[in-house]
């Protein structure tokens, strides 16, 4: 039973996981670029066996169509040995035959072979353009990936950017500012309080000042009148 709910687990992560990666757009678009880039790499191996096809069959033709023309000539040489009475008539004839059966065998099966060369030509130029169309979606698909990163980015810091200034009223930031701006009409307060106190004690010695010299004044002027300075 254990190992039921076990593998009912792990069937479940492969499931989230999965839909997960269906959620996430940069995901998929990086899923579908590795895809495609072993798919290219498939059709390149394709291509090269293929095309390695085509050269073996066209080196097969020109060896088939040089043995061909060797066995013509060998025919026109046994034809030739009846001048010379080196062969009778009918032995040279016999023989020239049979080396043109063979040419005319080999040429057969040159056409034979011209013709799946033809169809394997037509295959190769099929994986060429499957191969072009490839790199082409790869590369698009790369800058869509590259976009997409850059748009992510772009939509993180923004949503960041919202988080704080949706938090900003509970934030401690916002708490400690307000207790600096309070710390620093405090310290105005008690700057202005001084400079006050300040400015109350020079009046003060002003008048004092004044006042002191007005009596010193009345003094003088009542001593002179005594002694008849006046």
């Amino acid at each position: 039973m254990n190992i039921f709910k076990r593998l009912l687990k792990i069937g479940q992560a492969e499931i989230h996981a999965i839909v997960e990666k269906m959620e996430d757009p940069i995901s998929l678009t990086e899923q579908g670029i590795e895809d495609m880039k072993a798919q290219l790499s498939e059709t390149k191996e394709a291509y090269i066996i293929a095309k390695a096809l085509v050269i073996k069959s066209e080196n097969a033709i020109k060896d088939k169509e040089v043995a061909a023309q060797d066995f013509e000539r060998k025919a026109h040489l046994i034809l030739n040995k009846v001048k010379t009475n080196e062969l009778s008539i009918e032995r040279a004839e016999k023989l020239a035959l049979e080396a043109l059966e063979l040419k005319s065998n080999l040429l057969l099966y040159v056409k034979s072979i011209e013709s799946e060369v033809l169809i394997h030509k037509e295959l190769v130029d099929e994986i060429n353009n499957k191969i072009e169309v490839l790199k082409f979606n790869i590369t698009n698909w790369e800058k869509e990936l590259t976009s997409l990163k850059a748009k992510s980015r772009i939509i993180s810091a923004s949503e960041f950017a919202n988080r704080q200034i949706a938090n900003i009223d509970s934030n401690s930031t916002i708490d400690m500012l307000k207790k600096m701006k309070a710390k620093i009409e405090d310290e105005n307060a008690v700057n202005e309080a001084l400079n006050q106190i300040v400015q109350d004690k020079i009046d003060k010695d002003i008048d004092l000042a004044l006042k002191e010299d007005s009596n010193s004044k009345i003094e003088l002027l009542e001593l002179k009148k005594r002694l008849g300075l006046e």
